[in-house]
């Protein structure tokens, strides 16, 4: 019964993943046709995160009012909702609409699924859950890709195509729920959930390095991948097809490194996993910013993917040791509020960077949110070891 729960965990990553390049991919041939600017997409961006902050800080709320896989169904059918709005909107403001369903559908399930994989299955089972977000996060590029190459109006078959496979992941979802109906007592092991309040938990000792950090990270991932492929047409010259193509090898390498990290994890331990990961996302970031042939950006966008891999799960993970498993779902909850406030204001501050000065400032705005995530992990590893030296003597 546990495998097999897990694998519907599994399941409902992908779906989680499925719809999160496909803004980015979109959007050379979205934004001529809406008649605004190429920042705009920032603002659509800004709209999804914005809810999903909202849905992430409730969270707690509505996971222990409704359950686990109640939550993961219904957030699953409003993003099927959200998506298949996308491919019918013909004006910018459509979009934002239609982005309110989507983002408040992703938040609650994203918490509620690390907190339950952080607390009851091993750090490996967190890498490949992620891994599994990888995989439906690098095919909803391919996905429209595929759609454009019938030309640059296209777009809506691709919205449509993921949202009819998000509509099959609800449906199996639902018939699920059966398999989420566990004890209490035995999911919490002993420890029963502690509700605390948002000043409680900014209050614990290493909180705010660690929401700062999730913060940077997801301007990363989230800057990646909304802007990749306007990297590529605007600044190198690829055609849009091949862009929007291309630039889902950065979820690929999400994907790739975060199978890989499920193997090494258990020997590394969480923090060795964040610093290697942070090292390659660094390669990656230099590799994009090299001037030179396509295959560089190619090489670039997978390189910082797989740096990416480890970074988030790991930090996820190691929640429940760093704060304890009894406040592990109000931090996590808190945890994924901060990162989408990330993905809300970072990318479209990057958009308008871009836009107003150069494209080719897009590997350096990578590489400031980088080094800022390193200086709040270790800032984190450090006041961790000291009370954990305290409490040793």
């Amino acid at each position: 019964m546990a495998s097999l729960l897990l694998a519907i965990i599994y399941l409902a990553f992908i779906s989680l993943g499925l719809p999160d390049g496909l803004l980015g991919a979109a959007w050379p041939s979205m934004y001529p046709q809406m008649g605004v600017s190429v920042g705009s997409a920032g603002i659509v961006s800004m709209t999804i995160a914005a809810c999903t902050v909202i849905s992430s800080l409730m969270s707690e709320r509505v996971i222990r009012r409704f359950g686990t896989g109640k939550v993961a169904a219904v957030s699953t059918l409003m993003t099927a909702l959200g998506l298949f709005g996308f491919s019918f909107s013909s004006q910018f403001w459509m979009l934002l609409v239609f982005a309110l369903p989507y983002g408040l559908g992703a938040g609650s399930i994203d918490a509620a699924l690390n907190n339950y994989v952080a607390l009851h299955y091993e750090a490996r089972h967190m890498s490949w859950l992620h891994c599994f977000w990888g995989l439906g996060a690098s095919i909803g590029p391919y996905i429209m890709g595929f759609a454009l190459q019938g030309g640059s109006g296209s777009w809506p078959l691709g919205y449509q195509i993921i949202g009819g496979i998000q509509a099959v992941l609800t449906a199996f979802l639902f018939f699920s729920l059966p398999l989420w109906k566990k004890d209490i007592a035995a999911e919490s092991d002993g420890n029963p959930p502690v509700h605390l309040s948002l000043r409680e938990i900014f209050a614990i000792s290493g909180a705010k390095q660690l929401f700062i950090a999730f913060f940077c990270y997801s301007a990363i991932e989230t800057g990646t991948g909304l802007w990749a492929a306007s990297y590529m047409v605007q600044y190198r010259g690829i055609s849009e097809s091949d862009a929007a193509s291309w630039a889902a090898l950065f979820y690929f390498g999400v994907m790739l490194g975060r199978g890989i990290s499920g193997f090494v994890t258990g020997k590394l331990g969480d923090r060795k996993m964040i610093r290697i990961g942070q090292i390659v996302i660094l390669a990656g970031i230099l590799l994009l910013a090299i001037p030179g042939p396509a295959m560089l950006v190619c090489a670039g966008l997978l390189v910082i993917g797989l740096g990416c891999a480890p970074v988030y799960p790991s930090i996820i993970h190691s929640t429940p040791d760093n704060f304890g498993r009894e406040t592990s779902q109000s931090i996590v909850g808190v945890e994924m509020a901060c990162a989408y406030c990330g993905t809300t204001f970072m990318p479209p501050l990057i958009g308008l960077v871009t836009s107003r000065i150069s494209m080719a400032l897009y590997p350096f705005a990578l590489l400031f949110f980088l080094i800022l995530m390193l200086v709040m992990c270790e800032w984190l590893f450090k006041v961790k070891n000291r009370e954990k030296a305290a409490m040793q003597k």
